[in-house]
């Protein structure tokens, strides 16, 4: 009988090994199945340009590149920022140089220099002497080669959404900020609305606890705006690639949020889309030219796990019938954020203080807080830079007041030659979105690695903080 007991004992321990051994060859073909991407090594002599600090530059002379949609209304901001000159202005159109060194001179501010007439007349632009920034707000695939030549050039530079398109334009990007020690930080305006400035803080304060999940969007139907772009870029981006092509705005605020690359890292992502319906639909009634293989659908969700063990949702659509959405949403163990399409917060009872709770009942996380409270929540923890600039970022504009706040930013950095709000890994992270997705989704939704832009130094600095 103990003979008996004690081979079934073995028996056990050997089927227990087994399983072992095969749950964790299970977990190993797991990992197998994540699509690796290829980070290429750091080239020698190069090192991170993580809370990067250059020599302040008092006057900021700035040249524009792209006139068209987004940079015209650049131009204005920047007329309203004391220790900027604006030296250049660059576009293919001729009309469009014109028409905003025409705003120059009205405001009595000299006249710009004028470059117009072709796709590569930016180049004389970026070999200018007297240029610290270069602004660039052309179509997206001009975008990242302005970029990196610019830097080349000596200049610092600032790039509107998405500022690069594929995995090679973002390396680019990385490594010739890494070679020149230039700024190079995207324009994502939506880090700096009101909303997310004061949520941020709020994270930042521990008021929401530990952030676990991030919802991120860009709903917007592009149907009255498609024909603005110069000849038909944007559309024809989206009938050639597949996946989020314009990611920045809802994953911005989001990584913020959570420390991305400043003690938490994007690990991977997995995508999924519809098929084609409205833009190829768009594309018949306005031009009768029929699209077989439009690639990317009508709507695109990606989830996106960190190292710390935090989920990340953003979504892309711009063609529904929906309204305008740019979610931001975090979920903390002890509050909740939401913006789009109802505005509010909620709270853990406790979190509240008595100033704020009073007179008020049923202050719990199973809703969102009475609008009293939100109202007296935002202003408890508005953003400091908020409320430097608050009032004139309203009274400027630009998507209600962040756009200026985030050119007011930009330059007040430069001047004081403090480390930027935003930096190129920033970038990296944020357009990264663009080409992994459409690698997952060409796969069959599998799963996608997204690479440590920073090369191993992404848990270096302890959270975000803006410099003051």
């Amino acid at each position: 009988m103990k003979r008996i007991t004690f081979g079934w004992i073995i028996v056990c321990l050997l089927a227990a090994n087994c399983f072992c051994l095969s749950a964790q060859s299970s977990d190993k073909k797991a990992q197998n199945r994540v699509i690796k991407v290829k980070t290429p090594a750091r080239p020698a002599g190069q090192t991170d340009v993580l809370s990067l600090q250059c020599d302040p530059i008092p006057t900021v002379r700035v040249a524009f590149i792209g006139l068209g949609m987004r940079g015209p209304g650049a131009v204005e901001r920047m007329t309203h920022i004391d220790g900027v000159e604006i030296v250049a202005l660059c576009d293919v159109e001729q009309k469009n140089v014109e028409k905003c060194n025409a705003k120059l001179v009205a405001k009595g501010l000299p006249k710009a220099k004028e470059f117009y007439g072709d796709t590569e007349v930016w180049r004389q632009v970026t070999a200018l002497p007297n240029v610290d920034l270069v602004y660039v707000a052309t179509d997206w695939v001009h975008h990242a080669v302005i970029g990196v030549q610019a830097m080349k050039e000596g200049k610092h530079v600032a790039i509107e959404v998405p500022a690069a398109m594929s995995m090679q334009e973002i390396w680019d990007l990385i490594n010739t900020s890494e070679q020149t020690r230039k700024h190079c930080i995207q324009l994502e305006n939506c880090v700096y609305d009101f909303f997310e400035l004061t949520t941020l803080n709020m994270v930042q304060q521990g008021l929401l606890g530990e952030i676990i999940h991030g919802e991120g969007a860009y709903i917007h139907g592009l149907q009255p705006y498609w024909d603005q772009y110069w000849k038909n870029w944007r559309m024809e981006f989206n009938e050639k690639h597949r996946g989020d092509v314009y990611p920045t705005h809802g994953l911005g605020p989001v990584c913020q949020a959570m420390n991305i690359h400043r003690g938490d890292k994007l690990n991977y992502l997995v995508a999924m889309d519809t098929k084609a319906i409205g833009n190829p639909a768009y594309i018949k009634e306005k031009t009768g030219r029929t699209v077989e293989n439009f690639r990317n659908g009508d709507h695109t969700c990606t989830m996106i796990s960190t190292e710390k063990g935090k989920s990340i949702l953003i979504e892309h659509n711009v063609t529904s019938p929906r309204p305008y959405n740019r979610m931001y949403q975090l979920t903390g163990t002890k509050g909740f954020a939401n913006k789009y399409p109802v505005e509010g917060f909620a709270l853990d009872g406790g979190e509240i203080d008595a100033s704020i709770a009073a007179n008020h009942e049923n202050l719990t996380a199973h809703s969102f807080v009475p609008e009293k409270v939100k109202t007296a929540l935002m202003q408890k923890y508005k953003h400091p830079i908020a409320k430097d600039i608050e009032e004139k970022a309203k009274q400027v504009g630009g998507h209600g007041g962040m756009d200026f706040i985030m050119d007011y930013r930009l330059i007040y950095c430069l001047q004081k030659g403090l480390p930027l709000d935003m930096d190129v890994y920033d970038l990296a992270e944020w357009c990264s979105l663009i080409p992994l997705t459409e690698i997952s989704l060409d796969n069959n939704s599998a799963p996608v690695e997204i690479p440590d832009f920073t090369r191993g130094g992404w848990n270096k600095l302890d959270g975000l903080h803006f410099a003051q």
